[in-house]
């Protein structure tokens, strides 16, 4: 009937009792859970947006700092600088032939060095508040205002660093890609690792020090991992479907292209983390059904709860009117022969008539 609501608990007990049978749909269910209730999608938008600002002005700084250190080589500035931009899919043509050096004299390549770090700086905060709301960390435990400061100014450099080594390095896989597929695996390896180093670098700035490394090296491996694959995705999309795209969207294709790749480069970051932060907290299982308060909701709502100290003498506590429902056993075991006869009712005695007592 129009109108009428659809009554899902019972679909939703049922894939209840479904993920309680095992833990990879657990953990997976969990993530998934930890992903909605950060509201990682969103932060995953604003992390495009500050990135994509902060594209082109860290480009400017790159081709500004090849000019000066280079400045005797200008083909070795063209290889490096298109080698980098090769790092950018469906884009990186247009990129080549619209970035610029700055201004290379006095006050003016100063002040659009101040202006570029400026422009970066919000992309390196908002990856700070993205990644210390993921693990939960209280505002009172996270870097003060002037770490923060200087972390923004360090991961522009980071990421700067990483483009121009990646996109060298990919340059030197696409000179070497003649000589056999041994040479450019070999290549891609090696460029995957380095990328992995700098996203290692990249997470320990943007996550604050009570977090330790060691918890978050597998997302920011796996992150590096999925960088380099929709790297070669894009590249692939290219040379096949959008080879004739690129002067029919111009400008507006352009900047939907980058959008979108840095969106879900995003998006698939933050999933990676949240996974790391499941599987270091043991935030599982987590239930399905609206009310449904298992073991890992009772450690997230907690967590949550007290991310939100923003002084040190504040305390939060938090407590729960439900008692915990343990979970049911996978595979009961089978009855024991004591068991079955403890179980079996006793034989009922009929009561004595008035006739049997005389």
């Amino acid at each position: 009937m129009e109108g009428a609501d659809v009554d899902l608990d019972p679909v939703l007990r049922w894939l209840d009792r479904l993920q309680r049978r095992s833990r990879v749909a657990q953990f997976g269910i969990a993530v998934w859970r930890k992903f909605d209730d950060d509201e990682a999608g969103s932060l995953a938008a604003l992390l495009a947006y500050y990135a994509f600002v902060a594209t082109f002005p860290l480009l400017l700084v790159l081709v500004t700092v090849l000019g000066i250190v280079l400045h005797g080589s200008p083909s070795a500035q063209q290889w490096v600088l298109h080698s980098a931009l090769v790092d950018f899919p469906i884009i990186g043509d247009q990129l080549k032939g619209n970035i610029h050096s700055l201004n290379r004299t006095g006050v003016g390549l100063i002040v659009g060095l101040i202006g570029t770090a400026f422009g970066a700086r919000g992309l390196a905060m908002s990856v700070q508040n993205a990644f210390n709301s993921v693990w939960g960390i209280p505002y009172t435990r996270r870097p003060p205002f002037w770490g923060r400061q200087l972390r923004s100014l360090i991961l522009p450099i980071v990421v700067g660093g990483a483009i121009i080594v990646t996109g060298a390095l990919s340059g030197v896989a696409s000179v070497l890609g003649h000589r056999g597929a041994a040479v450019t695996i070999g290549a891609l390896t090696a460029t995957t690792v380095v990328n992995a180093a700098f996203f290692v670098l990249g997470f320990r700035l943007a996550t604050g020090h009570e977090v330790p490394t060691r918890l978050f090296v597998r997302s920011a491996c796996v992150a590096a991992v999925v960088w380099q694959a929709l790297l070669t995705l894009g590249s692939y999309l290219i040379a096949h479907q959008l080879r004739h795209a690129e002067q029919v969207y111009g400008l507006f294709g352009l900047v939907l292209g980058l959008l979108a790749w840095l969106h879900i480069q995003a998006q698939l970051t933050l999933l990676v983390l949240e996974a790391d932060v499941v599987r270091a907290h043991r935030l599982w299982p987590r239930a399905l059904e609206p009310n449904g308060l298992e073991s890992g909701d009772r450690l997230a709502y907690a967590a949550y709860a007290q991310a939100q100290r923003r002084h040190a003498d504040t305390q939060i506590a938090v407590s729960f009117t439900a008692p915990p429902e343990p979970p049911p056993p996978s595979n009961p075991p089978a009855p024991t022969p004591q068991a079955l006869v403890a179980a079996e009712p006793e034989p009922r005695s009929e009561p004595e008539s008035v006739d049997d007592r005389a």
